[in-house]
């Protein structure tokens, strides 16, 4: 089936942008995820019929098979932050991805679209990033022609990581500077994200690059942090733990992440050691013809679910003002 593209992992934050732009791009989509019944809404970002939902499991090479039958593509962003029982990060991030890969070769999809993460490394002392490094490996092994994304932290309306600092704003007087708060870091708008992945997969052009997605500015883990305080109006302590100290409390977060998202794990703080910016020496979102967009123009856009007042706060903070005058 000429111009189907299936996208692994498509009903995620990233996924659904990335399933957005390439329904635009006028290909269909057929969305690939362990329960579908939680994503019938992906049908709703295309044309009547453009958008298909299906299952898959990374783990189960028939049902892999099934979501590629007749696709001339595929994007796999499956991942996971953490590792909680069966979804480990070698499982995921290491044999899925080649599952994926290996079963797109013998079917004979023409492109396949990995995406990775900024920093991979299998040097790294992270699990989390070592792991992403020994997938594009296993993916190029048998596509030598893949295409490879790794981002920097996304951000937008639901991500992971401002949301989970604000949140943890509200509750706690104190936010931790994990070894000092240095940890530099290039966020990336998921809009852009999506937008990128799509034109890796519809751009010939794209086939065997590596690209490193990042923002336009570059912030310290501190200046996030301050960020996220100066958007939801909240005064908290930035309290700077040594990265000996943080680990400590990882191996806490490790129990937890069996029942519970945890706060931050061992693998997390060995992953803060390290800048996590573009270096560079691959091509990002201007080779992919896109401008960036900034962390200031989006962070107030669903932040404000986190001040006093959610939305209205400064309008509040107004007439209050206007009132005494």
């Amino acid at each position: 089936m000429q111009n189907l593209v299936t996208v692994f992992g498509g009903s995620g934050f990233v996924g659904t942008q990335a399933v957005r732009y390439l329904a635009k791009a006028g290909w269909r989509v057929r969305v690939a995820v362990r329960n579908p019944n939680l994503a019938y809404k992906m049908r709703l970002l295309g044309d009547v019929g453009q958008i298909d939902v299906v299952q898959a499991n990374l783990r189960n090479g028939p049902s892999i098979e099934r979501a590629l039958e007749g696709a001339t593509a595929s994007l796999n962003l499956v991942g996971v932050g953490y590792e909680a029982g069966r979804q480990g990060f070698q499982a995921v991030h290491v044999m899925g991805a080649r599952n994926v890969a290996e079963a797109a070769r013998a079917m004979g999809l023409s492109r396949i679209v990995q995406m990775s993460a900024l920093g991979a490394d299998a040097e790294s002392p992270s699990k989390y990033l070592r792991t992403k490094a020994e997938g594009e490996a296993a993916v190029r092994e048998i596509y030598p022609d893949a295409v490879v994304a790794r981002p920097s932290i996304v951000f937008g309306t639901g991500d992971g990581f401002f949301n989970k600092f604000a949140g943890m704003a509200q509750i706690s007087p104190v936010l931790p500077l994990i070894g000092g708060g240095q940890t530099r870091f290039q966020p990336v708008f998921v809009g852009d994200l999506g937008q990128a992945l799509a034109h890796m997969v519809v751009t010939d052009a794209a086939a065997g690059q590596t690209y490193e997605l990042g923002g336009p500015s570059v912030f310290t883990f501190k200046e996030l942090m301050e960020r996220i305080l100066a958007e939801t109006g909240q005064r908290r302590l930035l309290l700077p733990i040594p990265f000996p100290v943080a680990a400590l409390l990882g191996k806490v977060g490790d129990v937890m992440s069996a029942v519970v998202p945890p706060p931050v794990t061992s693998d997390q703080v060995d992953a803060l050691r390290s800048d996590n910016v573009v270096s560079g020496r691959y091509p990002g979102l201007a080779e992919l013809g896109l401008s960036p967009t900034s962390l200031e123009a989006i962070l107030p856009t669903y932040l404000y679910a986190y001040r006093k007042g959610g939305q209205y706060a400064d309008q509040d903070a107004r007439e209050m003002e206007a009132g005494r005058a």
